[in-house]
């Protein structure tokens, strides 16, 4: 079985987790989270990935970053040997959920069922008007203009 490491800003990666483990529990022990704090080196970072990559019991592992450039995407990257990792940026929930359902299959095809459900998994969605988004958009509150102010 694959390991899948997600790698993100502080709290997304494990935020993303908790959410994949309510849909499927079973899924724990191959599924890591790496939060990035804002504080932290690139070089804390990566050993903490490196730790995680070598704790993990899988002899394969997809790993999954937030933003492209990115310190999360960038230590992923550096980790990353392109035979026993692959590694796919913009993590959403659909691509991760579809990550976990495919976690069994080979490596190459993990990470394309992956891809393929974050991409998938990203929808406009009718109902609203274009009108109204337009003006919820352009005509701040008057407590929107105020937050923005103490900025």
């Amino acid at each position: 079985m694959n390991g899948i490491i997600v790698i993100a800003h502080a709290p997304l990666a494990s935020a993303l987790r908790e959410c994949v483990l309510h849909v499927f529990p079973d899924a724990a022990p191959c599924l890591q989270a790496l939060d990035i704090p804002a504080q932290q080196t690139p070089e804390a970072s990566l050993e903490q990935l490196r730790a995680l990559l070598r704790e993990s019991g899988a002899s394969d592992h997809l790993l999954l970053t937030d933003l492209v450039g990115a310190t999360p995407c960038n230590v992923a990257s550096q980790s990353t040997d392109g035979v026993h990792t692959r590694l796919l940026a913009g993590v959403n929930l659909p691509m991760l959920l579809r990550a976990v359902s495919y976690r069994h299959e080979a490596l190459d095809t993990l990470c394309e069922r992956a891809q393929q459900g974050g991409t998938l998994g990203v929808l406009m969605l009718p109902g609203i008007p274009a009108q109204a988004q337009q003006r919820s958009h352009t005509s701040p509150t008057h407590a929107q203009n105020q937050r923005d102010h103490q900025q």
